[in-house]
């Protein structure tokens, strides 16, 4: 015969109270609560092997059977908080995950762009460009054409320009932006990839970190205090790609460049009139003080070129670091983006350039790599752009948190850098 054996529930809450609690020690919030119902799922039930047992020994037999119970659980939760407490930092169980998929992508692999056609023809209407190592959705080969989804734009690239399947697979991570997004409540970044190394920043849930590099359980991230480790276990991979522009959003990006530029153009020569007026200290007539600006303007652009001028950017640049960022700004000292940024510093030399980090990778000349580059040079990413220091270093318009600030040029992928002198 069976007796279910009743473990108080007062009981069952003091134990569960007793070990309860966050582990904040490891590199991800933890409870250990899970372990109490093994405990007791194991001792539930009881055979009584003798029919004839009398009622009170039964009764004893079940009081002795609840005790041991509350016994061996007590012990149990008791060893397991001091292993908690003995171990704190061991090794962090690895999540693995499948290889992200890339092979359904189609990338462009051009010098510059390659058009976006209505249908798999030269004759069809181009409805849209995707940029070099832009990226579309595959969805189906006709005659030498891909057709792509990419964006707000779906048509026909011709394949000759582009790589999909394997070739996708492995150029996929190079082209798009990699992102570690927090999935507990607090993650600790170490210097090292292991639970052992000193501590270099904390980040909260939902934080989104530019990854370096995947490691064997550990991914290797870039925060402002450098590149650091956090564990594989605590954070969701996610990888951005550049889409193609279609026709309407290139139209209204030209025409939003058009009046940015007439714009930087007059804020230019205004600039170029007050320091030429100063200089001369007002000993001329208006009209002349202008025409001596714009002739000293001339004069200046004529004669500085090459790596001297991108110097004279940079000290220029430099000046507004600590300034703050702003989506869609254009201003050095109350708030700009990225490419306002890159923008509003080269309209001070007289040099308009587009409101557009993916449109700047088409101005100047390519210089073949951060080896290569200058002072002065725009280095180019996954959207975003910044201005070259030398040495390694950039300066740019980072995010909303760090506005203007000096980083080191590597902290992401860099897909080109582009001089302008």
């Amino acid at each position: 015969m069976q007796e279910e054996t009743t473990v108080d529930s007062g009981v069952v809450q003091a134990l569960v109270d007793s070990v309860s609690g966050d582990n904040t020690d490891n590199d991800g919030t933890k409870s250990i609560t899970d372990s109490l119902s093994a405990g007791f799922s194991a001792t539930d039930t009881y055979e009584d092997t003798e029919d004839t047992t009398e009622e009170a020994g039964e009764e004893s037999s079940e009081e002795s059977q609840t005790e041991t119970v509350e016994e061996e659980t007590t012990e149990a939760a008791t060893e397991e908080e001091t292993t908690e407490e003995a171990t704190e930092e061991e090794t962090t169980e690895v999540v693995t995950e499948e290889e992200q998929d890339f092979r359904g992508l189609v990338i462009a692999q051009v010098n510059n762009y390659v058009n976006v056609r209505s249908i798999p023809s030269e004759d069809g209407e181009i409805v849209g460009k995707l940029y070099d190592k832009s990226v579309g959705e595959f969805e189906e080969e006709v005659n030498g054409w891909y057709k792509i989804t990419s964006g707000n734009c779906t048509g026909y690239v011709k394949a000759e320009y582009c790589v999909t399947g394997d070739e996708a697979q492995a150029l996929a991570k190079q082209v798009g932006t990699t992102y570690a997004v927090v999935n507990t409540t607090t993650l600790k970044v170490r210097q090292e990839a292991s639970t052992e190394s000193a501590v270099l920043g904390l980040v909260p849930i939902e934080e989104e970190l530019v990854v370096v590099e995947e490691l064997d359980g550990w991914v290797k991230v870039a925060i402002e205090e450098g590149d650091g480790y956090v564990s594989r276990e605590y954070v969701n991979l996610r990888t951005d790609f550049v889409h193609a522009e279609s026709k309407a959003e290139e139209e209204a990006r030209l025409a939003e460049e058009a009046k940015e530029r007439e714009e930087a153009r007059a804020a230019a020569v205004a600039t170029e009139a007050t320091r030429a007026a100063q200089a001369a200290e007002q000993t001329v007539q208006k009209q002349a003080q202008t025409e001596a600006v714009i002739e000293a303007a001339q004069a200046t652009a004529a004669s500085s070129a090459g790596s001297e001028m991108g110097k004279s950017v940079i000290d220029y640049a430099t000046q507004f670091v600590g300034n703050p960022y702003v989506y869609g700004g254009t201003s050095l000292t109350n708030g700009t983006d990225c490419s306002g940024f890159v923008m509003s510093v080269y309209a001070n030399f007289g040099v308009s350039l587009p409101h557009s980090s993916s449109a700047l990778r088409s101005k100047g000349y390519d210089v073949g790599g951060l080896a290569n580059a200058q002072p002065g040079d725009i280095v180019c990413y996954s959207g975003h752009v910044a201005l070259y220091i030398g040495n390694g270093q950039i300066v740019h318009a980072s995010t909303s948190k760090t506005g203007i600030i000096i980083s080191n040029a590597n902290y992401r992928s860099i897909l080109a850098v582009r001089r302008i002198f």
